[in-house]
């Protein structure tokens, strides 16, 4: 089976309540997926009505983000690399849903609030 290099398959791991969901919000706003005008949602993947009032991500998603900077460029990949992000539950309750997550993907950003 071919493997395609410019597909990143990324998950972020961390406790609840350490900025997972903010990380990801802040990276679809940097790569432009929102128009300017457009008024974005605090917590734009946690859209399940239960995500919304607990204020805690439940269910594993993902996203896409077009990476072209200067290091796709340097590793052969000029047209940029597409980063499939999972964010993951924090809460232990959902492990469940953190390992259905890891074992679809190439490495995990451990993120941890200091």
């Amino acid at each position: 089976m071919a493997v395609r290099g410019d597909i990143r398959n990324v998950a972020i791991v961390a406790h609840v309540d350490h900025g997972k969901t903010t990380l990801v919000n802040a990276m679809l706003q940097q790569s432009h997926v929102f128009n300017e005008r457009e008024e974005v949602p605090d917590r734009v993947m946690d859209s399940n009505d239960l995500e919304r009032e607990k204020g805690i991500t439940i269910l594993a998603k993902n996203t896409a983000v077009e990476y072209t900077g200067p290091l796709a460029a340097k590793y052969g990949y000029p047209d940029g690399i597409t980063l499939n992000h999972i964010a993951t539950p924090g809460p232990a309750e959902f492990g469940g849903e953190v390992e259905r997550g890891i074992a679809m993907v190439d490495g995990v950003v451990r993120l941890v609030d200091a």
